[in-house]
């Protein structure tokens, strides 16, 4: 069971974003910019071209309304949506607000947040989908 999977069944606690039958999106705990959120499919995959194709259609459209929240949330230029999954070998979407090409860079330093600014994150989100 890979990490995402105990994230989702409940085993780990995360900061929810939305759920749906088939996807669980979540705030990135180490995240490269407030709003950093990821996107997981249900079904353990580890390469992000290895799932299903319906899936893989139905990932952008669960993906749309959250990265329109995170813009209404955060000032940025647009929300990226990167897929590099080398940490966890479990298929994931990265949603980022950025306002330059270096927000999204991996090899930057990630934030460091509280429980109050991770929580408060959420329920910004939240509110705007």
């Amino acid at each position: 069971m890979t990490l995402f999977s105990k994230i989702i069944n409940g085993d780990i606690p995360s900061y929810t974003i939305a759920e749906s039958e088939k996807f669980y999106a979540f705030l990135d705990i180490f995240p490269l910019q407030k709003g950093h959120t990821l996107i997981v499919p249900k079904i353990e995959v580890d390469k992000i071209f290895e799932i299903p194709d319906a899936y893989l259609s139905e990932l952008l459209i669960f993906a749309k309304p959250i990265a329109a929240a995170i813009e209404k949330s955060f000032p940025c230029n647009r929300v990226a949506m990167v897929t590099v999954g080398l940490e966890v070998p479990h298929a994931h979407l990265h949603l980022i607000p950025i306002n330059a090409a270096v927000d999204m860079e991996f090899s930057q330093p990630k934030l460091s947040l509280s429980t109050e600014e991770f929580k408060s994150i959420q329920d910004l989100i939240i509110s705007k989908l």
